[in-house]
């Protein structure tokens, strides 16, 4: 799939069959004459007249000063129903896909919801008119299954009189803030609207209400497959803002108009009670408000949360989470992981997972954040960054310990110290007690008709001198059906556990992928490999399983970091990657480098010789790659100058400048030497497409177009 994406007409293709010296008299003499000037060996080159003249960018879209993309919303009526579909807005679409999962959220078993309310909003992000989710939030939970709702939200006395122009009219006016509400949602590839009125009616708008619900529903499942459109519990059927803290026979009409009801949140069981009657079959459409700052009258909230959250699911109620940002805004920033770890750890027996049901399944471990960056082991570039699209798949959160009296327990935690991809690990500690030889870990729930043959990938490095085995376990469903070929089944239940065989002599054409399995690798981590025949199996779980050496009785304690695990379809190997195609460059803007910039830059300079003035490139890349195939893209650099009697410059070994999980990205602030009278600098973008599998792509499929740049004529 390719992402539209702003080019500039000036960026025309020419010939390439023409010569050098015909594309000098082509050159232009105006920056917005780029054009683009020669295709060799699949690279497309530009070229630009450096000017300090800014060409303006759309503030909506982008940041005024740094020119990255930015998140937006639309906080009027009239914004709204003005909104179209623009090129600009490709870097706001999520274009992770919504990944199946089991049981569906359409079944009856009770969700939990949760919404983000940190710091008055996240300070840019929320309470306006229409928010619309921020590309890396839908991104990642897109990948775990998961939707994401944006918010409409009218308060106060402006809420109220926008509310009353398009609810107090005829059916024309709510209908077309519905049509652009599901437009929104369909374009940015989100999944719905919560929709939160808290001014009062009059009773021509309330009347219209739940229409205007029925509608927006109608048209968003038409558009948006399993969209959502949920009421939060403020205003009542006589138009007045009185928050009930139920669903009762005052609020029950916008409960019957869409797909779902968000309660207030100072109730007690007695209105649990009440509700189930009022509820009936969709008790699972009731989300049950929790503050988790416990503000008002609650029956828990903070690290008290799962007193209610054992009264809701008591009940049969979905249960929606307000402001968990409070482990982080309210406790000890250095402790925020183990706070974590705690809260969620009390809610753990109250949220019951979903299973993941697609392959390949591949996760590192990686929370879209870190204090470096990892790529396989390899050390890239050191120092904090967040990047929400970047978050892979979670593991399960759990403390284990076997059955029975034993002392032996597993724990798994979140570590940013230490990565094989990314910018963290899994971080698992434990204790196999004298009494039994081995624990083991469930860390991932699936739901997967697996076929005939699979092969699976495990990174790991034991902390410390430690003789502790390591294995990765699975567990397939309805063994009377299952046929597993060249595995030791270890029980005999309905659902079976399983202990895979080393992959030892691989297919050679798979010798990318298990090209390291079983060997050393940097940084101390291990790959081991695995290969899996089945016949008629579904998938369950994924275990990793400790035992102790052979010959020892002792207590045996363990530190282990998972880097990786993995599980593909062995026909997904055999199929060649596709070429990053159509690099363009556009969007380009220049700066001088301050003169603090320039003396630091001199200071490291060891050479004597005169350095060339500096200077700072912003600009966006766009390319052709369909994105089902890979994890993501990363980006690199090539800087250099030189004359043209000197020919090309020299190969640089290329600088990663980031991460891209669409098909483009934008360059901020790159440092690059100015070019001097006669010389053309040199910038060469590459873009190199990361497996879903995790192997290396050769070069040769990279994506590659260089920009050719002199100074400004005179």
């Amino acid at each position: 799939m390719e992402t539209a994406g702003p080019r500039t007409r000036a960026a025309a293709r020419l010939g390439a069959h023409a010569t050098r010296e015909e594309q000098r008299k082509r050159r232009p003499v105006r920056r917005w004459q780029r054009r683009r000037i020669e295709e060799e060996q699949e690279e497309a080159v530009f070229r630009e007249v450096v000017s300090f003249t800014r060409d303006p960018l759309p503030a909506r879209y982008y940041d005024k000063d740094t020119t990255k993309p930015v998140s937006f919303y639309l906080p009027s009526l009239e914004e709204l129903l003005a909104w179209t579909p623009d090129a600009e807005d490709s870097f706001n679409v999520a274009l992770e896909p919504l990944k199946c999962r089991q049981p569906p959220l359409s079944s009856q078993r009770p969700r939990t919801l949760l919404c983000h309310d940190m710091m008055g909003g996240y300070l840019d992000d929320n309470h306006h008119l229409v928010t619309i989710p921020p590309v890396g939030w839908t991104n990642a939970a897109h990948r775990h299954g998961v939707c994401v709702l944006g918010t409409f939200i009218a308060e106060w006395k402006e809420g109220g009189r926008l509310c009353e122009a398009f609810l107090a009219g005829d059916e024309r006016s709510y209908q077309a803030v519905a049509d652009q509400l599901v437009l929104i949602a369909q374009f940015f590839r989100f999944d719905g609207w919560l929709i939160n009125i808290e001014s009062s009616l009059s009773p021509a708008a309330v009347g219209n209400v739940p229409p205007f619900l029925r509608y927006l529903s109608t048209q968003l499942c038409r558009q948006v497959p399993g969209g959502l459109v949920l009421w939060y519990d403020s205003v009542v059927s006589s138009g007045q803002v009185k928050w009930q803290n139920e669903l009762n026979e005052q609020n029950r009409i916008f409960f019957d108009s869409c797909h779902g009801f968000f309660t207030n949140y100072n109730w007690r069981e007695e209105h649990l009670d009440r509700m189930v009657a009022q509820a009936g079959e969709r008790r699972a459409d009731v989300y049950v408000g929790v503050d988790v700052f416990a503000r008002g009258n609650v029956v828990g909230g903070q690290f008290d949360t799962h007193k209610s959250l054992e009264l809701i699911r008591k009940h049969g109620f979905s249960a929606a989470l307000f402001a968990p940002g409070w482990v982080y805004e309210c406790l000890e920033k250095r402790d925020f992981f183990q706070n974590q770890d705690k809260f969620w750890g009390l809610l753990g027996r109250y949220l019951p997972p979903h299973s993941i049901c697609s392959l390949p399944f591949v996760t590192s471990f990686c929370l879209g954040m870190g204090t470096r960056r990892v790529c396989y082991g390899q050390e890239e570039a050191v120092g904090p960054w967040y990047h929400p699209s970047a978050q892979e798949i979670q593991p399960l959160f759990a403390e284990h310990r076997p059955e029975g009296d034993g002392q032996g327990w597993v724990k798994t935690h979140c570590c940013l110290e230490d990565a094989w991809n990314g910018g963290s690990s899994l971080l698992i500690r434990g204790v196999i007690p004298p009494e039994v030889g081995h624990v083991a870990v469930r860390l991932f729930s699936l739901h997967v008709p697996v076929p005939p043959k699979i092969f699976l990938s495990m990174v790991y490095k034991l902390e410390g001198p430690s003789d502790v085995g390591v294995a990765l376990e699975l567990t397939t469903g309805d063994a009377g059906s299952c046929h597993v070929g060249g595995i030791s089944t270890l029980s005999a239940e309905v659902s079976s556990r399983h202990s895979p065989r080393p992959l030892r002599v691989p297919p050679t054409k798979l010798a990318r992928w298990v090209g390291h399995c079983g060997q050393q690798l940097s940084g101390g981590w291990v790959q081991r490999c695995y290969e899996v025949n089945l016949r008629g199996c579904v998938l369950q779980d994924l275990w990793v399983s400790f035992s102790r050496p052979p010959g020892s009785r002792e207590q045996e304690a363990f530190v282990c970091r998972l880097g990786e695990l993995q599980v593909v379809d062995a026909n997904s190997l055999l199929s060649p990657l596709p070429r990053v195609q159509a690099v363009s460059v556009s969007r380009v803007r220049w700066q001088r480098a301050a003169p603090e910039e320039e003396e630091e830059e001199e200071e490291e300079e060891e050479e004597e010789e005169e350095r060339p003035a500096r200077l700072r490139l912003s600009c966006a890349l766009h390319w052709s790659y369909p994105l089902s195939h890979v994890r993501c893209f990363r980006i690199h650099c090539c800087r250099a100058t030189g004359s043209p009697a000197e020919g090309p410059p020299g190969p640089e070994k290329p600088a990663l400048l980031g991460l891209a999980f669409v098909n483009q990205y934008r360059v901020v602030d790159l440092a690059v030497a100015a070019a001097g009278p006669g010389t053309d600098g040199r910038v060469e973008f590459l873009v190199e497409p990361v497996s879903r599998e995790g192997f290396l792509v050769p070069k040769a499929e990279w994506g590659r177009a260089a920009l050719l740049y002199s100074g400004p004529h005179t």
